[in-house]
């Protein structure tokens, strides 16, 4: 197939939604599909374009078997809820003109766009349907139900404008993908019927994430010993996710379990506010984004993983990280209410707590550094669950066979009928 996918995420990004997009491409490359991408150059964490790339907007270049063009973005240097708006606004401006071009000269038979950014997603649509294309959307994060959940946009009004957008968005795409089973019943609940949805997840490569000895680099550089534990947070460092519990949780336990240490590792707009919250705290340490190749070292340096999270932004985006902490076979402590798809997965590989919860996270962590027995059996079912739930070329295979029954000639007159699979879930 050719297959054109727009987002405004691809690597060299350090962001979550970058690494998806560009192993998927890459891995549908490989399984002998033409592929192009629009997207915008990398600016994340430091929200700032590298002057390396200023230079080659609109401009296409290979890079691992993937023809990508980058258009010019506006990157606001201190984002709030209104400059990002206009940062993806004019993605969705700039990036139009490069994917009419390639749709008219190319003529790819699948185009996908990646939510975020909804914006941009909206004339992908509109030129797939004109040119005869299958169109697919792929959700990774409610934008929207996020920014006014989590209060980065208050106007009630410009809410009720954008959900109207987001729907006749959403309903113009003939497939409409996310990442998770409680997010897919999200979109059913915005009006899309179930020949519309699939759940495609985020994946892990569990050869590179695998269990390994605790330690690691990261504790003699943080003087830690055999004796110490620690508990790991790797990931964005922003509002929604609520990092101030761990703080509070941390300083709660400093008297009575000294020896159990938190490791906070990333970057974002909070990072700096998480500092001074933990100032003068000796248990609580911040690294930096890790590299791809110490990954792996950084996820064994934990005895247990932290996943906090607000109850606003429950369901909202289900964290890409738990694939790579259950891979790492480490027991995980979830904030999640009960019957949300984070609480479904973590059920049986962790413990799950109610989110925004500071005092329960701090109970449960001094309880399960106290059950060593219990911490083994939750690793071994997260490394178990890793391989046959979250394993990237499985999902990768799946989805690009999913793609390619949806543009066969049966596919127009009905007459397939997708597997369902725990990675890949069709109707």
């Amino acid at each position: 197939m050719r297959i054109l996918l727009v987002g405004i995420n691809y690597a060299p990004d350090l962001i979550g939604v970058a690494k998806y997009n560009s192993e998927l491409c890459e891995s549908l490359v490989a399984e002998g599909h033409e592929v192009r991408v629009i997207t915008a150059p990398p600016y994340y964490p430091a929200w700032k374009i590298p002057p390396a790339f200023q230079a080659s907007y609109f401009r296409p270049r290979a890079v691992d078997g993937v023809r990508v063009t980058r258009t010019p973005i506006y990157v606001p240097g201190h984002p709030s809820g209104a400059k990002r708006l206009v940062h993806h606004a004019s993605f969705a401006l700039t990036s139009a003109a490069p994917v009419l071009v390639e749709a008219l000269s190319w003529r790819p038979d699948v185009m996908i766009a990646v939510a975020p950014s909804l914006m941009s997603a909206a004339f992908v649509s509109f030129v797939a349907r004109r040119l005869g294309a299958k169109s697919w959307l792929h959700v990774q994060d409610f934008e929207v139900d996020a920014a006014f959940d989590l209060g980065l946009l208050r106007n009630a009004s410009l809410r009720k404008w954008m959900l109207k957008a987001e729907a006749a968005i959403l309903k113009s795409f003939d497939h409409v993908s996310t990442i998770s089973e409680a997010m897919v019943e999200r979109l059913r609940i915005k009006g899309l019927g179930r020949d519309k949805t699939a759940e495609v997840r985020n994946w892990i490569d569990t050869n590179a994430i695998c269990p390994g000895s605790r330690m690691t680099k990261y504790r003699q550089e943080l003087k830690l010993g055999e004796a110490d534990i620690v508990g790991l947070y790797s990931g964005t460092m922003s509002h929604k996710q609520g990092l101030e519990l761990v703080i509070e949780a941390a300083i709660g336990l400093e008297k009575s379990h000294p020896q159990i240490h938190f490791i906070l590792a990333g970057e974002g707009p909070h990072k700096m506010r998480l500092k001074q919250l933990a100032a003068g705290r000796p248990n609580i340490h911040f690294l930096g984004l890790q590299p791809n190749n110490s990954f792996n070292q950084l996820m064994a340096t934990a005895d247990f993983h932290v996943i906090p999270q607000k109850a606003e932004a429950a369901d909202l985006v289900l964290p890409s990280k738990l694939g790579a902490i259950f891979a790492s076979a480490r027991p995980v402590v979830a904030m999640a209410e009960e019957g949300t798809g984070l609480a479904h997965e973590v059920t049986g590989a962790g413990v799950v707590i109610p989110p925004g919860d500071s005092s329960a996270l701090q109970l449960a962590i001094s309880q399960l550094c106290e059950a060593p027995a219990l911490c083994w059996r939750y690793g071994e079912e997260g490394r178990r669950r890793a391989i046959n739930r979250w394993d990237r070329r499985t999902i990768v295979r799946r989805w690009a066979d999913a793609m390619e029954e949806r543009v066969s000639p049966a596919d127009a007159n009905d007459n397939i009928v997708p597997k369902v699979e725990d990675a890949i879930r069709l109707p």
